[in-house]
């Protein structure tokens, strides 16, 4: 089975209007714009807001529905094939080590970003603080000039 053969499934429990979407995106092209011009028929608001998300979907002018969902069907089961073993155990080994790596790398980096900000937030609460006594010293500076 190749990628462009392969169907886009439903999700398990969509709303309305995955459903629609799904339902006229099955339909192709012709089908999204019977919607919008029947849209501009019965309240043209509905056809306005159709036509903006055919062009900002790239529904109008990219290739049909179908195989842009195919498209996206095929890379999510390229990122599951990624996981399952390939039968040689040596590959299968360095894999798992190779991710494993990289999630302590990850979780390193994540770490030191934590450290970063904590350091950012003392910095910026040292400054405020200092600013406040700052303001506080010379308030006070000058309301003992003014007594004198």
């Amino acid at each position: 089975m190749t990628a462009a053969s392969q169907h886009y499934t439903q999700p398990a429990n969509p709303g309305w209007l995955r459903r629609a979407e799904f339902w006229l995106d099955q339909r192709g092209k012709p089908a999204w714009i019977v919607a919008m011009i029947l849209g501009f028929i019965f309240f043209w608001p509905i056809g306005l807001a159709l036509l903006a998300y055919m062009i900002w979907s790239k529904r109008m002018f990219g290739k049909s529905c179908r195989n842009r969902h195919s498209n996206r069907h095929a890379a999510f089961q390229q990122g599951f094939n990624a996981m399952r073993p390939s039968g040689n155990a040596a590959f299968d080994a360095y894999k798992a080590d190779t991710l494993r790596r990289l999630e302590d790398e990850q979780k390193s980096f994540e770490d030191f970003l934590q450290r970063l900000r904590e350091a950012r937030d003392k910095a910026e609460f040292d400054q405020f603080m200092d600013e406040r006594d700052r303001k506080a010293r010379d308030a006070h500076e000058k309301g003992e000039i003014a007594e004198a």
